[in-house]
């Protein structure tokens, strides 16, 4: 029924303008009692065996909406309703920005992928921690706070930018993602170099400890799949040097290579970053690689190019404790979630390992034994 959905009504309308009407909705949802519980009582049934623990936090299974979907942290209810075990809101910077001129998000069904060059339109990080403070939570799910540089501000200055995000943000935060990742912010994946990013992320650390007490907020760090493998290692050396809580793998690419022959030839041309389909080999990849190199030592979520259940399990047994998505919902609708879960359940009973987390990195392990 939603794929007729999408080829008869959203295929038709402005990427951004289908965001933002399938948005409402869910939020509309969300806010009406028995509609609400009617919808999770279908969209989100319970897995026990899908529980799943990271950098201490216990959450309902390890499948979560990845930043980019809720920027403003407007609709945590609505994709928990949804069936999401975490929803990572953002990236949210220090000031408010509108983003980069429309148009801005491009569809490319054949490849069931998405481009945007969107910029981080955001309402800044004082809104968006006075809308998470004022938040009741309806239904129970991890929040991550994902931050990123405002645009506007210098690059000498970035570390200030994230640091001012950090002390409005990290006290509402059940984990905090600093983001250097997005091809879509001038100078941004400059911050990736571990010369830069060592100062960054320790001023980040520094700041959640000062504002926060009774608690430390876990923070994780962002990368692009983009990195060359030697920087990819240079990264993961950095976080396990600094204390990070994990590595979220992957951001968007800039890469077109695995585009297939269908796509229109002037999307293609399109700058922004690929995501979806095309890029789960590279993301898959650079999951394999974190792990291998830094083991449990740190919790590593795999992102890019999941669409389905098989995709979340492999990402599992190649060393992610948690899987995210964000292009695969807007293909695939609502239900989304639910088919993630219940296929999940049917891998892990078929499987020989007793918990999800028995099954992290072990293709990785078989390889490098």
């Amino acid at each position: 029924m939603y794929a007729l959905f999408f080829r008869l009504v959203f295929r038709r309308m402005d990427p951004e303008r289908a965001h933002r009407l399938a948005f409402a909705w869910i939020r509309l949802a969300a806010r009406v009692p028995g509609l609400r519980s009617l919808v999770a009582a279908v969209f989100a049934p319970r897995y026990p065996d899908l529980r799943t623990e990271a950098f201490g936090l216990a959450m309902r299974g390890p499948f979560g909406l990845a930043a980019g979907f809720d920027k403003n942290a407007v609709a945590i209810d609505g994709m928990a309703m949804l069936g999401f075990d975490h929803v990572e809101v953002g990236t949210v910077t220090g000031q408010g920005q509108p983003g980069n001129p429309r148009k801005r998000l491009f569809r490319l069904v054949e490849d069931r992928a998405l481009i945007n060059r969107m910029g981080f339109n955001n309402d800044g990080s004082a809104a968006v921690a006075a809308r998470l403070a004022a938040r009741t939570a309806v239904f129970p799910t991890t929040v991550g706070v994902n931050i990123g540089k405002t645009k506007a501000v210098p690059e000498e200055e970035a570390v200030a930018d994230y640091v001012t995000s950090t002390e409005r943000l990290a006290a509402h935060a059940d984990y905090l993602v600093v983001n250097v990742s997005s091809p879509n912010t001038p100078g941004l994946r400059d911050l990736q170099a571990t010369s830069a990013l060592r100062p960054l992320l320790s001023a980040v650390r520094e700041a959640a400890d000062r504002t926060v007490t009774g608690r430390r907020v876990p923070l994780l760090v962002k990368i692009a799949p983009d990195l060359a493998d030697e920087d990819v290692d240079a990264v993961a050396d950095l976080a396990v040097e600094l204390g990070l809580d994990g590595i979220i793998a992957t951001n968007t690419t800039i890469a077109r290579e695995s585009l297939g022959l269908a796509s229109d030839p002037a999307l293609v041309r399109e700058t922004g970053g690929l995501s979806g389909a095309p890029l789960g080999a590279r993301s898959l990849e650079v999951l394999r690689r974190l792990y291998a190199r830094v083991g449990d030592r740190i919790t590593l979520v795999g992102v890019g190019g999941v669409e389905n259940a098989e995709d979340a399990w492999q990402r599992i047994l190649a060393g992610a404790t948690l899987v995210q998505g964000y292009s695969a919902f807007v293909y695939r609708g609502p239900l989304w979630a639910r088919a993630v879960h219940k296929g999940l359940a049917a891998r892990l009973a078929a499987s020989p390992y007793d918990t999800l987390a028995d099954a992290v990195g072990a293709d990785t392990r078989k390889v490098t034994a």
